[in-house]
């Protein structure tokens, strides 16, 4: 409610507070919201390497909205290094994940397509390993 100004006055500072207290008992959405503060600087410093940590903690619970993130960071090496491997393995897994064609969906497929038109066909082989490999890590409090 604080971070979107719903019956209080907006208040990013206060949004995080109540984001972490959420995000450090293991809620993907509150780890994924959280990662975005600070991917956007909304309310803590802009600090990539806070959002990446965040995001990922979401991801490998499943959260393809984190996954998509995720990737994004990959993809234009924002807290961590370049890695168009990385980037698509992200991309892939959260469009996996749709069950409709929606809008959000569509964009994460135009990510994951416009990341392999830079990647050769051994690194697209690779992060479709990777991808095909990975399973989801429970943080033991459900989402």
């Amino acid at each position: 409610m604080e971070h979107l100004g719903q019956g209080v006055p907006q208040d990013y500072v206060q949004a995080v507070k109540w984001y972490r207290l959420a995000a450090e008992q293991g809620r993907a959405a509150a780890q994924r919201t959280l990662g975005f503060m600070y991917d956007k600087g909304q309310g803590v410093p802009q600090d990539y390497v806070q959002a990446v940590k965040w995001y990922r903690l979401a991801a490998e619970q499943g959260d393809a909205a984190a996954q998509n993130n995720l990737g994004t960071m990959y993809d234009y090496g924002r807290g961590v290094p370049q890695d168009y491997v990385q980037a698509h393995k992200w991309y892939s897994l959260a469009a996996s994940q749709a069950l409709t064609k929606s809008e959000s969906h569509e964009q994460v497929v135009k990510n994951r397509d416009q990341a392999a038109a830079r990647m050769t066909p051994a690194q697209i082989a690779e992060a479709k390993r990777l991808a095909r490999e990975w399973t989801p890590k429970s943080e033991g409090l459900g989402q």
